[in-house]
């Protein structure tokens, strides 16, 4: 058994059609299935209960319900999603990925498709949540950039200082105090804002 086979899944029908057939190919391939769930209303909570590795789901054309749920899912509890569509168009494959489906594959999928598939999912998660992160971090650095600027502006305007004065004088407290910069610079800009 493989370090992939060893993912535990969840599969999700949103069809009429039974599951068995995928369930049994995910099972021969040593996928571990760990719950089943007749649409996608109780997603969340199998996802919070059950912590699968990943999401598989099975429809037709994906449900604007579905694809709720899994916007919910992608802010609570993100996962990887391989979605399975008998349907496909540009209308709903770009729905499905902005509502969180790393993977969308039309039609059915032989036995030994799956693993790649499953494979490439985890990368395209794992490497879509390290942009996503680098991104926050980003604009986290750029906000605080900002809140210096500002708490920097007020010092030059009311104690008629240099930006560099400015700017030591703010790292200088900042110190004192056993702050970071920018946290000294949103009480400065606060305290601005009350004296007028």
């Amino acid at each position: 058994m493989t370090a992939s086979s060893a993912l535990r899944l969840l599969l999700v029908n949103d069809t009429d059609r039974p599951m068995a057939q995928l369930h049994a190919a995910l099972t021969a391939a040593g996928y571990l299935v760990i719950a089943q769930a007749q649409g996608a209303a109780e997603l969340l909570q199998l996802v919070d209960s059950q912590a699968p590795d990943i999401i598989i789901i099975d429809t037709e054309s994906p449900s604007r319900d579905t694809l709720e749920q899994l916007a919910l899912m992608g802010h609570a509890a993100p996962r990887p999603v391989v979605m399975f569509a008998e349907q496909g168009g540009l209308a709903a494959i770009q729905a499905a990925v902005s509502a969180g489906v790393t993977a969308y594959v039309v039609d059915q999928v032989a036995a030994s498709r799956l693993a790649p598939i499953i494979d490439m999912a985890r990368v395209k998660f794992e490497e879509d949540a390290r942009l996503k992160k680098r991104l926050a971090e980003v604009e986290e650095q750029l906000a605080e950039r900002k809140l210096i600027e500002r708490a920097k502006g007020i010092l030059m305007e009311r104690r008629q200082l240099t930006e560099a004065e400015a700017y030591a004088l703010l790292r200088s407290q900042a110190m004192q105090n056993g702050l970071r910069l920018a946290e000294l610079s949103r009480q400065l800009i606060n305290s601005s804002k009350l004296l007028g």
